[in-house]
């Protein structure tokens, strides 16, 4: 048992870290938190990696899903079953990572560090953005077999090529052809191989009642 903010604001445990909490829990066997009626107070026993299948966990709207994705994936890599889970909330916004960075960058990344490309997916649903979210991805990672490759990145090279999203959604899709326009009058200046992605959403999965459109 430990004190947590008993002494400065926000006091006790905030919703944030409850569903941080939580997405342990999910992942995990034989773990438990505890937190007493006031929040001030909470006693964390650690259990065993397990990983799974058909997971499912609210992370709430406080902050996006890429801000639950930096640990997750780390902790998946090392549990006994590979790990296949569900998460919603807010797939993008202007606090964390997106994640269309994680699968389009960080989930490449990892490849040079030895891990398992079968399983290794992200895979966008629906997306959601503040503050109503409605936003779903299903992410799954493999197991490391033994363990990570060892990776040297001496040299960062020049910049050959350039990739990038575009999504917009409830609103017209000529808005994402329009941010493509503007962004390749602007790379096209530097490097000739520019090629952006569209993403258009309606209904569903355009998340709950969100306008907005957006360019990474």
């Amino acid at each position: 048992m430990f004190k947590h903010r008993s002494s400065k604001e926000p006091f006790g445990v905030s919703s944030l870290e409850i569903h941080f909490g939580w997405k342990r829990l999910r992942i995990s066997d034989d773990c438990s938190v505890e937190i007493n009626e006031t929040g001030m107070k909470l006693r964390y026993k650690p259990g065993v990696l397990v990983g799974g299948k058909y997971l499912v966990h609210d992370c709430g709207l406080s902050r996006s899903i890429g801000y639950f994705l930096e640990t997750l994936i780390l902790l998946g890599l090392f549990g006994k079953k590979p790990l296949s889970i569900t998460l919603k909330g807010i797939t993008n916004d202007s606090k964390d990572p997106s994640v269309d960075t994680f699968r389009t960058t960080t989930l490449h990344m990892l490849k040079r560090f030895g891990v398992p490309l079968e399983g290794l997916e992200l895979k966008i649903v629906n997306r959601g953005a503040p503050p109503l979210g409605g936003g779903e991805i299903i992410l799954g990672v493999p197991i490391v077999p033994t363990s990570l490759t060892m990776t040297h990145w001496v040299d960062e090279g020049m910049v050959k090529s350039i990739r990038g999203v575009t999504f917009s959604t409830r609103v017209s899709p000529q808005i994402g052809s329009r941010m493509i326009y503007a962004a390749r009058g602007i790379f096209n200046r530097f490097i000739p191989d520019v090629h952006i992605f569209t993403d258009h959403r309606s209904g569903p999965s355009g998340g709950r009642y969100n306008y907005i459109y957006s360019f990474y």
